[in-house]
C-alpha cells in the first residue's frame, strides 16, 4: 500500500490541514508547557516527554491515512482530559496552556473524525 496526499473536495483538504495544523500545535504546546510555561525550580521537567506519544501519528497524518486518522483521536483525549485537568487546578499561565491543550486537542478530534468519515466516503 503507498501513501499518498489526501484529494479530493476543498473540505477533505481542510479537514486534512485543520487536523495537521493542531496536531503539531499540540506538540509545540506539549513541549513549551513542560520546558518553559511550568517549568520547576529544578529546571525543565520530565513531563516534557509526554510530547512522544504525539508523533507516533503524525506521519500517517501527514500522508492522509485513513486508518491513522481513525485511532489518533483516541490518543489524543487524554492531552484533552489532562488540559481540562490542569485547566481547573492550575493558575496563571499553565491554566491558560491547560484550556488551550484542551481546544487543540477538540479541534483535532473533530477534524479527524470527519476527515476519516469523508475519506471513507470517497474510497
Amino acid at each position: 500500500m503507498t501513501a499518498r496526499a489526501p484529494v479530493g473536495t476543498g473540505r477533505v483538504l481542510l479537514l486534512h490541514w485543520t487536523a495537521i495544523g493542531s496536531l503539531l500545535a499540540l506538540i509545540v504546546l506539549a513541549l513549551a508547557w513542560e520546558l518553559f510555561i511550568a517549568a520547576g525550580p529544578g529546571g525543565p521537567g520530565l513531563l516534557a516527554y509526554k510530547a512522544l506519544p504525539l508523533l507516533l501519528p503524525l506521519f500517517g497524518i501527514l500522508r492522509g491515512r485513513r486508518y491513522t486518522y481513525q485511532w489518533a483521536p483516541m490518543l489524543v483525549l487524554a492531552y484533552f482530559v489532562e488540559g481540562v485537568m490542569r485547566g481547573y487546578a492550575d493558575g496563571g499561565a499553565s491554566g491558560v496552556a491547560g484550556w488551550s491543550q484542551a481546544a487543540l486537542a477538540v479541534v483535532f478530534i473533530v477534524a479527524a473524525a470527519y476527515y476519516a468519515r469523508d475519506a471513507h466516503r470517497r474510497s
